[in-house]
């Protein structure tokens, strides 16, 4: 099966998919769909960026009862990040189900405004992180009994974030007659157990991504320890990426990383764990809409990224697994694009390097790395500059009331206007960096549709 339209769905997901311009399934969509539609338990292990989501989201979607009005749908992710991504993805996926209520419930938001929209009305289909969604379940304000579908996305890392305990609690308030379908990058003799003891004869299916592999060139930078931050910077100076995610192995390293790399004359920004959710999301948004080229990030913080270009994915220090490697590089050569994963090795990492060598296709070429030796005298800056408004939908702001004070008062052509992204008190566009500091004072002195708004630089 690689046609949509050779499956049994329902018309009304005919409108998604076509929304999505899907009409070939990928590996994984044509592996799993059969099964997930037959109402059988699945587990899978796919790569980021296989197509899971539409997986399980055609699944769910399709045993749906748009007439009731209770929970019959529960997608579980391990971050915040993820679960906004997977919600939004859904509801283009439902664009042809009228009436339909899905809920987004994470942790890092306010609890009262949750609340009182489970209070007003059960949605149908519920996308969060299980700390949340436990906390709601036991307040008695979400109703799980009625869940018909449990997801379990990303397992292996619900399990490496200390989830177990709260997503058996939670499989045990959904029907016990549900389908639960398991999607994990990686598995575990943990994710095994979980799996046998909450799923009822799983067919299995497996997709290593090579048939679909990415373009993806792979480097190997032999380094001395003491002098990782300057190869970093040194790396980037010679390749000149557009954007470029750099993976560190510790939060300590992420935040020394980032201030070095912005000693070199990058736009970088870092994303760790231990973070502010607003401040985390505004992290991603740069990076989403160029007003960042360097992200420096966390194996689990990095769960939420969902950038389509990304350019090049920089190891600061080998992870210490091949399904880890992989994951990382995977987040470069999307959509038929190439790709470019550039590796630091210490002398202690060389089994680790031999071992993730072994496990490609073609090896990663190795060399030595290039070492940064100052700022450079035209530091690779962002194309972009992010505004935030502090007004949102509360105020009834659009996108087109922000494009509108800018092309009219400010008098910025379109071209030079960015994503705008448009959140409950806040706003934010994105504009040609060397054009922010007139359309910041113009927003400032002018009005959008009729009021001021603060604005300030991110």
């Amino acid at each position: 099966m690689t046609d949509f339209a050779s499956l049994p769905l329902s018309p009304a997901l005919r409108p998604g998919l076509e929304a999505l311009g899907y009409t070939t399934a990928t590996p994984i969509q044509a592996a799993s769909l059969p099964p997930i539609l037959e109402g059988r338990d699945l587990i899978a292990q796919a790569p980021t960026g296989s197509g899971k989501t539409a997986a399980f989201g055609l699944g769910l979607l399709q045993r749906l009862d748009p007439a009731v009005t209770r929970a019959q749908a529960l997608v579980l992710c391990p971050t915040r990040e993820l679960a906004d991504q997977v919600g939004k993805q859904l509801r283009k996926l439902a664009t042809g189900i009228p009436n339909l209520k899905l809920s987004i419930l994470t942790g890092g938001n306010s609890l009262e405004p949750q609340i009182a929209s489970l209070q007003a009305h059960d949605p149908q289909v519920v996308v969060g992180t299980p700390g949340r969604i436990q906390e709601l379940a036991r307040k008695r304000v979400l109703h799980l009994g009625g869940v018909r579908t449990l997801v379990l996305d990303e397992g292996d890392r619900m399990l490496d974030m200390g989830f177990e305990e709260a997503v058996r609690e939670i499989a045990s308030r959904c029907d016990k007659h549900r389908q639960t379908l398991l999607f994990s990058a990686t598995f575990p003799d943990e994710i095994r157990e979980l799996a046998r003891q909450l799923l009822r004869e799983p067919v299995e299916v497996a997709h290593d991504g090579a048939e679909s592999a990415p373009a993806i060139e792979q480097r190997f930078f032999d380094v001395d320890a003491a002098f990782r931050q300057k190869a970093v910077a040194g790396l980037l100076l010679r390749y000149r990426p557009e954007s470029a995610v750099v993976f560190c192995n510790t939060r300590k390293d992420v935040d020394e990383v980032a201030g070095s790399l912005r000693q070199f004359g990058f736009s970088a920004l870092a994303l760790h764990g231990d973070m502010e959710q607003r401040d985390r999301d505004e992290v991603l948004l740069q990076l989403a809409n160029r007003s960042c080229n360097v992200l420096v990030a966390s194996d689990v913080a990095a769960r939420g990224i969902d950038v389509e270009d990304l350019a090049a994915v920089v190891n600061y220090e080998l992870p210490t697994d091949v399904d880890a490697y992989r994951h990382r590089i995977g987040r470069t050569g999307r959509a038929g694009r190439k790709g470019l994963a550039l590796s630091l090795v210490a002398s202690r990492e060389n089994s680790r390097a031999e071992m993730i060598a072994a496990a490609q296709a073609t090896p990663p070429t190795r060399e030595s790395s290039p070492l940064a030796t100052g700022r450079p005298a035209q530091p690779a800056q962002a194309p972009m500059t992010t505004l935030r408004i502090d007004g949102g939908k509360t105020d009834k702001l659009r996108a087109g009331d922000i494009l509108g004070a800018l092309t009219g008062e400010a008098g910025l052509q379109a071209k030079a206007i960015g994503k705008i992204a448009i959140h409950a008190t806040r706003s934010y566009v994105a504009i040609a960096s060397e054009l922010a500091p007139r359309a910041l004072k113009q927003l400032e002195a002018g009005k959008i549709k009729g009021r001021r708004f603060r604005v300030r630089p991110l």
